[in-house]
């Protein structure tokens, strides 16, 4: 398992990943990272905790209407009212994660 640090919204993020994928992983989170930015640019300052998850809604949008276009069901309409209530419980999980350790850094 290889360790990597990525920036977004200027923090540095401690992650882990497979031998191999250190690259895509750096690309993803550049991403991340520009959509953040974009955010900041548009509304200013922005919790980071709050700005995470507007990118995160931002990019689930971009692949959901990526899969519309491409004649596959959206990202939305493959998953079940429970199966979206989880992702969403999960996804604000993390998020709090995320703020407690910005909190304490």
């Amino acid at each position: 398992m290889a360790q990597i640090h990525v920036t977004v919204a200027d923090k540095s993020y401690p992650l882990a990943c497979a031998e191999g994928d250190e690259d895509r992983l750096y690309k993803l989170a550049a991403y991340i990272d520009g959509k953040a930015k974009d955010l900041t640019d548009k509304l200013g300052h922005v919790n980071e905790t709050r700005l995470i998850l507007m990118a995160a809604v931002l990019i689930a949008d971009e692949l959901h209407e990526s899969m519309e276009s491409n004649g596959h069901q959206g990202l939305l309409d493959t998953l079940s009212e429970k199966d979206m209530a989880a992702v969403l419980n999960e996804v604000a999980g993390e998020v709090e994660g995320i703020a407690e350790q910005l909190a304490n850094a």
